[in-house]
């Protein structure tokens, strides 16, 4: 944690960030997937928060994600101050695989995890390419192996990676019972602001199906 910062702090400021977002957001403003989520199916941080199933998965998802950021920031604060090893790997990987495009990068919370490329919609019209094919076409050639690691580094390396893993579970324990104290403004500001679309779009739903007269 930054001094003075304290992770309910964290948790509340990012509750804050996806209040403000969420009365912008619309049925439709992203494109629906017939994809399962595997970040959000099932995720006790939702469970937390009191998203339940019949929450739109946009909604449940932007607020998943800005709580998925707190636990990687931290994760990351803890390797860089208590794990060398770990953070002298994690560099050296970067590094060695910089260069290229790519689409997911540098996006906001509501959007990361979501696939860049769209469904097409109409098979006959496909698309010229995707954002994933224009990644792999601009990826540099693939770097020289790097350096083995010693029998003694190996070892050091998994036991940092073990207390990465555990920092991550605690987080996470910890994000999900600060979340709780957050259930009623988020329950709260889905019932103004999502609610009332998801009814108006349901009532347009059945108007059609309706039979004629």
């Amino acid at each position: 944690m930054a001094i003075g910062e304290s992770l309910e702090e964290r948790v509340s400021a990012a509750v804050d960030a996806w209040l403000r977002w969420l009365p912008s957001w619309q049925p439709g403003s992203q494109r629906a997937r017939s994809r399962i989520c595997r970040r959000c199916m099932g995720s006790p941080i939702l469970a937390s928060a009191g998203l339940t199933a019949d929450v739109p998965h946009q909604v449940a998802h932007a607020l998943n994600m800005r709580m998925q950021r707190i636990i990687d920031r931290t994760v990351d604060e803890f390797t860089s101050e208590e794990l060398p090893a770990l953070r002298a790997e994690l560099d050296g990987d970067e590094l060695w695989k910089s260069g290229g495009f790519d689409p997911v990068a540098g996006l906001e919370p509501e959007y990361e995890g979501v696939d860049p490329d769209p469904e097409p919609e109409d098979a006959e019209q496909p698309f010229l390419f995707t954002m994933t094919e224009l990644a792999e076409q601009s990826r540099p050639e693939q770097p020289l192996p790097r350096p083995p690691l010693s029998s003694e580094e190996k070892q050091r390396l998994r036991r940092e990676i073990e207390l990465a893993d555990r920092c991550a579970v605690d987080t996470g324990q910890g994000l999900c019972f600060a979340l709780v104290a957050h259930r009623p403004r988020i329950e709260a500001a889905v019932q103004r602001f999502v609610e009332p679309q998801v009814q108006a779009l349901l009532a347009e739903l059945s108007r059609h199906l309706e039979p004629p007269q």
